[in-house]
């Protein structure tokens, strides 16, 4: 009777045996072999530690770099920590403790359950965001940004969220709340740092076509870049000698502008109020500063405030009442729009609501809608009311407006983007401080970089303020020091930097980790660089991807690295959720930890189970119940290799057509990701060889082998233990991944439907090489019965249909 299954024991030995003996070949040998960096998004050490939906990422990225290995490939598989930022640092003030120790904690709790899934990871390369070794980088990254312009300090409204007491980015608020605590934000006037990421705008839209990511993560980003043409236009306040520029992507509509919108934070908001007016539109700049971007923007109803000012519109002398609305933002285009009520749903409700004139200027074949109760927004018609451009197509003028516009000097022709500069302070203590002292005869200047790291002091109180200043503000001996450019006393900037900044290069650092002269030498930046695999979540397609992909370009104009994109492919997994789709949470009480099921199952069958539930790219509904089938699976397996290890079989002509299709099949599934099938397809794989061994008496033993190395990247503890038994010497990942042979696989004989005019009558066996003569005598003689007129014409689509036409 073969050795049962025990899957603890086996994996046990080989976790001792991969310490000792580790598969992926050393740093030494690298330069034998192309390198293939495959990459994790590294998680931040939550101290709740790992349930099973983190599992699947990880599996997926290590089934990958196993595959890869057995390709032949030198793996760079690292993993590191997202430790700085707003989670670490709420979950040390919820238990009372330092973030320093409460992080480190998390660490090593959640290695722990990390080593427990059995990736191929390079330990070695570990690196931690809250590491001075690692931040003083993070630091000089920044140095490096404010050298050239691209770090800059600016007062404005900032997104607020009152529970974590710090601003946040526009990418950091969902549905007007906060990504982290889900806290209503408001808007708090404060001075903040920010990264000229709009500067890279162009270059960000066009280089995602180099990027093998999936369309939706491509479109997530173009419409967040947000590119679109038009005009700015000048238009003239009314006895003043202001002039308020508006951008429009509209331009062949100027005459149908019959008032004009500023934001509430626009610069002459305040001063365009009359007497009469102050009092209102006072108080509606300050209850807008009290709501978010997104709920201004997402409000139904449309609210307002007329200033009691009037500009003029520049095409035809007339006056246009300027309101302020909430629904327009500062910092998009302008912060000034023209209406144009006619042909905008907004502006045409706003103008009903308000008993503002409609004047349509677009007209389907040129004829004028009588008492509009809607607007007009074709995309295309013929201009009317509109002066010399009347009769006009208004898709022609649309684009040479613009140019008329310049002509005529009271505009421009304009691209503009929906992206803005980057908000990156945090008036929080744990993150990495920024590298900059304010002094008052030289301004803010760059800490020396040959002083970095510039390290956060040990503090006992570091709960954020809810003032607007960091903690740190309030440590004198910190925050008091000499300006490195005159000597004279100065300041340190007391803000923090966001949790962004280290995750946003980390991926450059795990290939140099214990450089202390450069953030990566170019050494090895050209040999390991960039990454060829990322594997995460989705929900960072806007943050982190984007991000990241504006650290690497501004690395790469400086001479750092030579390429400008970091992740040349890109796999999003799905989310594994709870019951009824319930994302799974410590509040809600749904999570399933992995450690039980490893202690009973084994590693090997949750990673197959994890794999299994549902394809990759997918959310899907855990269910414990379903890890039962695999493991019976694996024991079948196991049994199947064992009992058939020592006979003495050679290989049949029916299994090697059997061994060639599974590999072929499960590369194929393996290479397009369809992950769930590949082990789908080795439960029908492994249900064929069981018959197939009973029908000829066993399975011959380069076929056990092959089944062994097939299976390594997903059950790796007993792929080795397989290889091993089957009298292989080393480690199975070494065997190199199979290949298989076209022409074994094809089949001796094949069905093929027998139709008469077209309709299906017989399913005849023939031959697969048979010739057409010998498949129509096969099928007539299947349907002899049936052929009861003329035959006019015999038609054979080889492999497929048999037809005869009769009359």
């Amino acid at each position: 009777m073969p050795t049962p299954y025990n899957h603890k024991a086996i994996e046990k030995k080989w976790r001792t045996r991969w310490k000792e003996h580790p598969v992926n070949v050393q740093e030494d040998e690298r330069g034998k072999h192309e390198k293939y960096y495959c990459l994790d998004m590294f998680p931040y050490p939550s101290g709740n530690g790992l349930h099973v939906g983190h599992w699947r990422g990880y599996v997926i990225s290590d089934v990958w770099s196993r595959y890869k290995l057995l390709q032949g490939y030198y793996i760079i598989h690292p993993m590191g920590w997202d430790a700085f930022g707003l989670p670490a640092e709420n979950y040390a003030i919820k238990m009372g403790v330092h973030p320093a120790k409460s992080t480190a904690e998390n660490v090593k709790n959640i290695k722990r359950q990390i080593n427990e899934i059995a990736a191929l990871y390079d330990w070695d390369r570990e690196v931690n965001t809250t590491d001075p070794n690692f931040y003083k980088w993070t630091q000089w990254i920044f140095v490096k940004m404010f050298k050239a312009g691209l770090a800059y300090e600016k007062e404005f409204p900032i997104n607020w969220c009152p529970s974590c007491k710090t601003g946040l980015a526009n990418e950091e608020v969902v549905n007007g709340k906060c990504e982290r605590c889900g806290t209503e934000v408001t808007k708090k006037n404060l001075r903040q740092w920010m990264l000229k990421i709009t500067q890279y705008a162009e270059r960000l839209l066009n280089d995602l076509d180099k990027l093998d990511w999936s369309e939706k993560v491509k479109k997530m980003q173009t419409d967040w870049i947000g590119k679109s043409y038009g005009a700015e236009v000048d238009f003239p306040v009314d006895g003043r000698k202001e002039k308020i520029t508006v951008y429009t992507t509209r331009p062949d509509t100027l005459y149908g502008a019959t008032f004009m919108v500023l934001a509430p934070e626009h610069a002459l908001a305040k001063e365009l109020a009359t007497d009469e007016t102050r009092e209102a539109v006072e108080k509606y700049i300050y209850d807008a500063s009290m709501k978010s971007n997104v709920d201004r923007l997402q409000d139904k109803e449309k609210t307002g405030v007329f200033t009691g000012s009037y500009a003029i519109n520049p095409m035809n002398g007339a006056k246009v009442p300027i309101w302020l609305s909430d629904y327009v933002l500062a910092d998009y285009g302008t912060g000034a729009i023209m209406c144009v009520p006619a042909h905008d749903d907004r502006d045409f409700a706003f103008a009903t609501k308000f008993h503002i004139p409609i004047i349509q200027v677009i007209a389907k074949d040129g004829k004028e809608i009588e008492n509009m109760t809607e607007a007009y927004t074709e995309a295309s018609g013929t201009m009317i009311n509109s002066g010399e451009w009347n009769g006009m197509e208004s898709a022609v003028l649309k684009k040479e407006a613009p140019i008329m516009i310049e002509e005529k000097g009271i505009g421009r022709k304009t691209v503009n983007y929906k992206l803005r500069d980057w908000v990156f302070s945090r008036q929080r203590y744990w993150g990495e401080p920024i590298p900059i002292v304010h002094c008052p005869d030289c301004g803010a200047v760059p800490v020396p970089e040959d002083q970095l790291p510039l390290t956060l002091p040990d503090v006992d109180f570091y709960e954020p303020t809810g003032t607007g200043e960091s903690p740190l503000a309030a440590i004198d001996s910190w925050v008091n020091t000499i300006c490195p450019v005159c000597g004279k006393p100065a300041k340190r900037e007391t803000n923090t930097m966001p949790q962004w900044a280290g995750s946003s290069w980390y991926f450059l650092r795990y290939v140099d980790p214990h450089n202390n002269e450069e953030l990566v030498s170019r050494e090895k930046a050209d040999a390991m660089l960039p990454v060829d695999m990322y594997i995460g979540g989705v929900e960072h397609a806007v943050l982190h991807l984007l991000y990241s992909r504006f650290y690497t370009k501004f690395l790469s104009d400086i001479g750092v690295i030579d390429f400008d994109e970091p992740f040349i492919k890109l796999f999003n997994q799905g989310m594994i959720t709870g019951k009824n789709g319930i994302k799974m949470s410590k509040s809600k009480g749904n999570v399933v930890s992995p450690d039980d099921l490893v202690r009973d199952y084994g590693c090997d069958s949750l990673r197959m189970y994890e794999l299994f539930v549902g394809p990759p790219e997918l959310d899907a509904e855990w269910d414990d119940r379903g890890i039962d089938g695999v493991y019976r699976f694996l024991n079948k397996l196991w049994n199947l290799v064992m009992d058939n290890k020592e006979k003495d079989i050679k290989a049949s002509k029916e299994m090697l057509k059997l061994r060639n299709k599974m590999v072929y099949d499960i590369t194929t599934r393996l290479e397009s990701f369809s992950l769930n099938t590949v082990i789908s397809g080795f439960m029908e794989y492994n249900n064929k060889f069981i018959d197939l061994a009973k029908k000829e008496g066993g399975i011959d033993k380069e076929t056990l082998s092959t089944i062994a190395v097939l299976l390594a990247p997903f059950a790796p503890h007993m792929g080795e233990e397989l290889w091993e038994e089957l009298g292989h010497e080393g480690s199975v990942f070494h065997a190199g991944w199979p290949t298989y042979d076209e022409e074994a696989m094809k089949d001796d004989e094949i069905e093929v439907a027998v139709q008469i005019n077209g309709k299906t009558r017989a399913v005849v066996t023939i031959f697969a090489e048979a010739g057409k003569e010998e498949a129509i005598a096969a099928g007539k003689e299947a349907i002899k019965d049936k052929l009861t007129g003329n035959i006019v014409k015999e038609i054979y689509v080889p492999g497929r249909i048999i037809n005869i036409v009769m009359k």
